[in-house]
């Protein structure tokens, strides 16, 4: 029925005007409402008004205030009124209002059904139980007119009349048993992961019915449970993540210090609360945040996806954590509609721009090497393999492969590392690939950064390996940040790890994971001990895993269960560049470079067939060693030998032992000039002797101040003055200093003082920085004295004077090698040998030594006890060896008098034939062969 017209309020200043029209945003009770208006600009929030009904009163809804339980009654009438009028257009009528813009309203508000028939909802509201009127006495309301015919008295009537009949049919709270909710929230009465447990057992649908009762911001949301079929869950509060979301975040001005809003933070929830505040909604559960207060879930909206219209509005991120909890047939629209706010630069991507690449946005070329489980070196197409800067270092987008370990640092393997590097091989080595790349990234490497590519690589009808890995639980995929670039493929590589979790494959086994230990065959012992089995073997089956030089790997025997390094026999390959780091000191030489760099094209990592024929001194299994399959099957040795890139064992062709076929090779590369015999003449015919100084031989008396090796010493010059000066400033400075350290300078190369103990107590010796070591500790030589030590850089090293600097007093120890004498490391068992008689030979005696000339900083010396030559007592006893006639000749053309060292190499290799006669030393096993230089 229609309402009388009642007087305007008193003048105040007006909140809202008499009459109107807005919108419902959400209601508060069965008695009160929020009023939405107009913004007044684009830019503005729209205002809010608190609007109550006027002398109408509803139960009291829970709260906190009265221990979340509600009067009887009161739940139904919010619900009734919510779902009459939220979201909807109501007229208005203000009959009381405060005094400022904060306080609330009152008067009536009225809807117009589909027939056009208006109703006052605070009437319909006391007609159908759910309030009561709310009309003082008149003593109390003495101010008012009495008279019946009074507007304001005519709907105070209305009000008791349709309370009565509520009564007489017993509605809402006038019933026997009104409802009383008892709220539990989330974490206090009830689990959030209980509810989602109960939600996909216990509903028909797999969702859940609740009321979005708040937005915290774009993306969060507190929900109030309304589904009967949750049992004892009914009536309870969580706070919903949205799954595959995260809005921008409000500040806390409480905090301290106060944090500010993300921008765009208000828009965002202004445009889910029109869309969702208060909407009773299906809501399907995915699991809990990492605390497992905060549920995760998508809303089913009758009219759409409301994470896809956030998104398409540039008003929300994707969240990749909560994105890998849902349906991946969900996640393709996220994608989609990110996309395109990205291209718009829509409100959070305002400042977007896309990725700027160094390098070429698709690769295509062959894969050369497998470097870990999800990292390769690519040769682009048309590109020539001339240089290792010709190689691109490509990782897989959005992949983690397991870490391989590290000896050196300590590290272990991850479980299935190899596993998963070796299927990369067997699918990508030697094949021709194609890579989209994603993005770019800055890799930490030691001192300085790397900008490695990562993309997606694509190899015959594959289209994306790093899935492969993925889904054969070989590797995982790679946890983003929100805003971080990804594969565009990154989808499907989050539903190819669900595959292998669910089947727990790989890394999600549940099984302990055990790696069968690998036979290492390095040690020369083993190799020796183990090489009669590998000839029995005849033909088998390795992988190379490592190219040292054009012929000379480390292989990988699976059917034997070991590592073996291997050369292909009778060759001689030249020597190619040390890589980075490396503390090989030999130069390289012509070709070897372009050898090294064959070999990694054609072999590195894949599969080849070889037959052992025997084992060198160094532990190095020789044989010969096949490429390829079927038709395209041929020898490695006859290939690198036809391209000038090895050259055949001189020594064996004067034995007669080198095959026909190689030494054919080798002439038609000679007559081709092709690889090393490019060079060969000019060298011949144009040789130049290198600007040397030739010194002239020197003789004096020397005692030994320490032995390196079984040819590797230190010597002091006796009667040296300046040695004596040295030890006694020393031993001056450690009674003026004391042997506390102090800071100094560390760079390879400075001289310092540096703490040692020779037996008779700490004392302080000048010593140079070699290297840093680990752990603020470095490697320093006592130049007085020759010996190393590796030392802690707090406690024993301290800054020289400068009266005791090598500018004053020079190095009192002196570096040297026996002349034209080769011994073996100390880490065999003849190194350690010849080291020993050395040391019975010469130590504490004093010596003559011829000094020669310098080689590399040492100084080439013949050592002699008496008549006695201590190079050649070496030699005869099997323990040290002479170099090829080209060293002897480089030695010869530093010297003035050439026939002191003719007759030196004359006298030793007379000597070592005796040794290798009587299979002594170094030559019980037969002779030894160029691959012993090379080690």
């Amino acid at each position: 029925m229609n309402t009388p017209a009642v007087p305007a309020a008193p003048q105040r200043p007006l909140i809202l005007p008499s009459h109107g029209v807005a919108k419902v945003k959400n209601v508060l009770s069965g008695d009160t409402v929020v009023l939405l208006g107009k913004a007044t600009n684009p830019g503005a929030r729209p205002p809010e008004v608190v609007f109550t009904f006027e002398k109408v009163s509803a139960p009291r809804i829970a709260s906190k205030g009265n221990n979340n339980i509600d009067e009887p009654g009161a739940f139904p009438a919010r619900e009734w009124l919510r779902s009459r009028c939220v979201g909807k257009s109501v007229a208005f009528e203000t009959r009381k209002q405060g005094a400022t813009a904060g306080d609330r309203v009152y008067g009536l508000l009225f809807m117009t059904d589909e027939a056009g028939n208006k109703s006052n909802l605070a009437l319909e509201c006391i007609r159908n139980g759910f309030a009561i009127p709310k009309i003082y006495p008149n003593g109390q309301d003495s101010e008012e007119d009495t008279n019946p015919d009074d507007p304001v008295k005519m709907y105070e009537n209305e009000l008791l009349a349709v309370m009565e009949e509520a009564k007489e049919a017993k509605l809402g709270m006038h019933s026997d048993l009104p409802l009383v909710r008892s709220i539990k929230n989330a974490g206090e009465g009830f689990q959030t992961l209980h509810l989602v447990e109960k939600s996909k057992k216990l509903t028909s649908k797999g969702t859940v019915k609740c009321v979005i009762e708040y937005c915290f911001d774009g993306s969060r949301y507190r929900c109030h449970v309304t589904d009967p079929e949750l049992q004892d869950l009914q009536y309870g509060n969580f706070t919903l993540l949205l799954g595959g979301v995260s809005a921008p975040r409000f500040g806390n001005p409480r905090q301290e210090p106060p944090t500010e809003s993300e921008p765009y933070a208000d828009e965002a929830r202004q445009f889910v609360e029109l869309r969702l505040l208060q909407r009773e909604l299906e809501v399907s559960l995915h699991g809990t945040d990492k605390s497992g207060v905060c549920a995760v879930g998508t809303i089913h909206h009758p009219r759409g996806n409301i994470a896809v219209e956030l998104l398409k509005n540039g008003l929300a991120k994707i969240s990749e954590w909560s994105v890998r909890m849902m349906d991946m047939n969900d996640v393709p629209a996220l994608r989609m509609a990110e996309n395109s706010a990205k291209r718009t630069n829509l409100n959070v991507w305002k400042e977007y721009a896309p990725p700027q690449l160094a390098g070429a946005s698709e690769i295509y070329g062959t894969v050369i090497e497998v470097l870990t489980g999800d990292t390769l070196s690519i040769l682009p197409n048309g590109e020539a393999y001339d240089n290792e800067d010709k190689l691109k270092k490509v990782s897989l987008a959005s992949i983690r492969a397991p870490r391989v370990g590290n000896e050196k640092l300590g590290r272990s393997d991850e479980p299935f590392a190899h596993e998963c590097k070796d299927r990369l091989k067997i699918l990508t080595v030697g094949k021709s690939v194609k890579v989209q790349i994603n993005y770019e990234r800055d890799i930490p490497m030691g001192e300085n950064t790397e900008t490695r590519q990562f993309g997606t690589l694509a190899v015959g009808k594959r289209l994306d390996v790093g899935e492969v890995l993925v889904m054969e639980g070989l590797a995982t995929t790679q946890r983003h940040r929100d805003e971080d670039e990804k594969s565009d493929r990154y989808d499907a590589l989050v539903a190819a790890e669900s595959l292998a979790k669910s089947a727990k494959k790989g890394v999600h086994s549940e099984k302990d994971y055990k790696r069968g230990s690998i036979n290492d065959l390095a040690d020369p012992r083993k190799a020796k001990a183990y090489a009669g089995s590998l000839m029995r073997a005849k033909s088998l089956k390795g992988i190379i895993e490592y190219v040292f030089n054009g012929a000379r790997f480390r292989m990988l025997l699976p059917s034997e269960n070991c590592y073996i390094t291997f050369s292909p026999n009778y060759l001689r390959c030249p020597q190619p560049t040390p890589n980075p780091g490396s503390k090989v000191s030999k130069i390289a030489e012509p070709f070897g470079d372009e050898s090294k760099r064959h070999a990694r094209l054609t072999v590195l990592q894949r599969t080849i067939e070889i037959s052992c024929e025997g084992v060198t001194n160094g532990g190095v299994i020789i044989g010969k060693m096949y490429v390829g399959q079927g038709g395209q099957r041929r020898d490695y040795g006859l290939e690198l030998v036809g391209a000038g890139l090895a050259s055949v064992d001189q020594r064996k062709i004067d034995y007669g032992e080198a095959p026909k076929d190689l030494i054919d090779a080798q002439l038609a590369a000679q007559s081709n000039k092709v690889g090393i015999w490019s060079i060969e003449q000019a060298l011949v015919n144009n040789e130049t002797p290198k600007s040397t100084t030739v010194a002239t031989e020197k003789v004096v008396s020397v005692t030994l101040s320490e032995i390196v090796s079984g040819c590797h010493f230190f010597f002091r010059v006796a009667g040296d003055d300046s040695a004596r000066a040295v030890d006694e400033s020393m031993k001056i400075f450690t009674g003026n200093n004391g042997t506390n350290g102090v800071q100094c300078d560390v760079r390879p190369g400075k001289v310092v003082a540096a703490l040692f103990d020779d037996g008779s107590g700490k004392a302080w010796y000048r010593a140079k920085i070699v290297e840093r070591a680990d752990r603020g500790r470095v490697k320093v030589l006592f130049i007085d004295h020759g010996n190393s030590a590796t030392v802690p850089v707090s406690s024993h090293l301290r800054p020289l004077d400068m009266t005791l600097g090598t500018d004053k007093v020079p190095a009192v120890a002196k570096e040297a090698e026996l002349a034209l004498t080769f011994t073996r490391s100390l880490q065999e068992d003849e190194g350690l040998e010849a080291a020993e008689m050395l040391q019975g030979l010469a130590w504490g005696k004093e010596l003559t030594a011829s000094i020669h000339c310098e080689i590399d900083g040492k100084l080439q010396v013949t050592l002699t006890d008496g008549d006695k030559n201590l190079n050649e007592a070496l030699v005869a006893e099997g323990l040290a060896r002479v170099p090829k006639d080209t060293i002897v000749k480089s030695v010869m053309t530093r010297i003035r008098d050439r026939t002191v060292i003719s007759k030196l190499a004359a006298e030793l290799r007379a000597a070592q034939e005796i040794a290798r006669g009587s299979r002594i030393g170094i030559w019980r096993y037969g002779d030894v062969g160029d691959d012993d230089d090379e080690e």
